[in-house]
């Protein structure tokens, strides 16, 4: 399928072949990670100024990606977060092997593993896979599901009947970001701190009204954006532009709840 501008678009029959390898590559990754989930592993930190955990796991399950991914489409590129981050011509896979790496050293099971494929750098196909529970979200052209379970996004009109996750407070800087956040907490039925790529899930489970976060980078949102976008939900960043280029994030499930946060975060 060509567009207007001249250039080849997924087809349906694409969409449906890449999904069903974005699964394979979900497989491989959860058999590499599963073994290693509340063991002794070595913990590693790949920043100086603070901790940003990495894992035998993190890197293992991205190597076993990237593996099948060159031998299946060699041409694709691969952004992912532990091996290197390059964006194709047309398809890029987006790559986030644990989502939520504090969480899985702690043993707690909020995490997944993440799997994006963009097309000319926006993100078509998504799967957020927790091997540890069996669970299995994906979005895209069909629809979002877990599992074979269609999923949908809940009514919410209002920040105040609004529930609000954000992964930590510590992504907001103090000075710009975490007043305008406090003007979206400040107002919301209830505020959680905490779950990762669990919160994006959920809200297209219809549990989670409102996402706000901030030094994305796009291995952390590539693969959710469709799950989200495909159960009626809305992500953009702060400024309500796209927000496949990540950075601060704006989540929500109802359209109406969103502008009521744009507006509060823009005050």
């Amino acid at each position: 399928m060509v567009d207007t501008d001249g250039k080849e678009r997924l087809s349906d029959a694409e969409a449906r072949e890449l999904l069903a390898f974005a699964h394979v590559l979900a497989d491989a990754a959860g058999t590499v990670i599963r073994p290693l989930f509340r063991s002794a592993g070595a913990i590693d930190n790949k920043r100086v100024a603070d901790f940003d955990p990495v894992t035998a796991a993190d890197r293992d399950a991205e190597a076993a990606m990237r593996a099948l991914i060159a031998d299946r489409y060699p041409g694709h590129a691969v952004y992912g977060e532990e091996h290197g981050a390059e964006w194709g011509e047309r398809f890029t896979w987006v790559l986030d092997p644990i989502d939520g790496t504090r969480s899985f050293i702690g043993g707690f099971p909020t995490w997944g593993t993440l799997i994006g494929l963009a097309e000319y750098q926006r993100p078509v196909l998504g799967i957020m896979d927790q091997p540890i529970t069996g669970e299995r979200f994906t979005g895209g052209p069909s629809g979002a599901f877990l599992g074979d379970r269609r999923l949908k996004v809940r009514p919410c009109a209002n920040l105040e009947d609004a529930v609000l996750y954000s992964t930590t407070p510590d992504m907001f800087e103090p000075e710009v970001d975490m007043p305008a956040f406090r003007r979206v907490e400040e107002r919301v039925k209830l505020r959680r701190f905490g779950g990762d790529c669990y919160a994006y899930c959920m809200m297209a489970h219809g549990l989670v009204d409102l996402i706000v976060e901030a030094k994305m980078q796009p291995y952390d949102i590539h693969a959710l954006i469709p799950i989200v976008e495909a159960a009626g939900g809305i992500v953009t960043n702060w400024e309500g532009e796209p927000a496949w280029q990540a950075g601060r994030i704006l989540a929500a499930g109802d359209r109406r709840v969103h502008e009521a946060a744009l507006r509060a975060l823009n005050g």
